[in-house]
Parts: structure tokens; C-alpha cells; sequence
């Protein structure tokens, strides 16, 4: 063969080799795409999903000094309408309420006395600074505190003392 006959069998093979690196690079670049677009699509929903809950908390947070003030009331109502209906019917409606609170996955925080104390769910307002022990447990609630899905959107005001 003579080097005439040669040189196009030379330039095909370069351009073959040309269209194969350039297949590989396209091959990549749609790879990439397709993960940047996946993770797009993962970083949408999950934004949704934060904007969702988001909005809810910023509801339930404007529901809950409602609830503390029909609580405060049930809680320091006068002796003689313990017994009364219109009465007993308010109090109802605090069921109620935290009943459809609890369909929205919103939790009361353990507040109770001797409830361990627990800095990510609690707020201590009040400690008793002359108590001794190990361990500090809940005496009082002041204010009850909520989780949403888990997550505190309001810690419960407690007050505190060592045992």
C-alpha cells in the first residue's frame, strides 16, 4: 500500500476516534444532567415539603394561646359551675380541639411533675437553686409546650428542681 492509500484509512480512524471521545463526553454530560436534574427533583419535594409544614407550625402557633387560655379558664374555674353544662361544654371543646390537633401529628410535650427534664423540649423559667441531687426533674408546667412531627415548635416552660 502506498502512503496515498494510506493517509484516508489514518483519518478515518482518527475521526472514528474523534466520534467515540466525543459519545463518551455527551454520554457524561447527559449522565450529570440526569443526577443534577434527580437531585433538582429531591431538593423540590423536600422545599414542598418544609414550606408545608412551615405554614402549619405558623398556624398551630397562632391556635395554641387560644388553648392556653381556655385551659387557664377550666383550670381556675369557680367551684359552683363545676357542675354547670355551658361550662362543662367549654371544657369539651378543648378535647375537641386537641383531638383534631392530634390529626395534624401535634404532640403535647411531657411536662409532668417528675418528668425528667429535657433542655431540647423544656424551658426552665424556674430553678430551685437550693435543691441537691443527680437528676433535674420537672416540678411545675407553666406552659405547655408542643411537638410537630417530632420537632418542638414550642418548648413547654417548666420549673425545675434536682432530686
Amino acid at each position: 500500500m502506498t502512503e496515498k492509500e494510506n493517509k484516508p484509512k489514518k483519518l478515518k480512524k482518527e475521526a472514528k476516534a474523534d466520534i467515540e471521545q466525543q459519545l463518551i463526553e455527551l454520554t457524561a454530560d447527559l449522565q450529570r444532567t440526569r443526577a443534577d436534574f434527580e437531585n433538582y427533583r429531591k431538593r423540590s419535594e423536600s422545599d414542598k415539603s418544609l414550606a408545608h409544614e412551615s405554614g402549619q407550625a405558623s398556624a398551630i402557633l397562632k391556635l395554641l394561646p387560644v388553648i392556653d387560655n381556655i385551659e387557664r379558664a377550666i383550670k381556675y374555674m369557680p367551684e359552683e359551675l363545676k357542675e354547670n353544662k355551658w361550662a362543662l361544654g367549654i371544657a369539651g371543646l378543648v378535647k375537641n380541639l386537641e383531638s383534631s390537633l392530634d390529626n395534624l401529628n401535634l404532640k403535647r410535650i411531657d411536662a409532668t411533675t417528675g418528668a425528667d427534664f429535657n433542655p431540647d423540649l423544656h424551658e426552665a423559667i424556674l430553678f430551685d437553686e437550693g435543691a441537691e441531687g443527680e437528676k433535674e426533674v420537672v416540678v411545675e408546667e407553666m406552659q405547655a409546650g408542643y411537638t410537630l412531627g417530632g420537632r418542638p415548635i414550642r418548648h413547654a416552660m417548666v420549673k425545675v428542681t434536682r432530686q
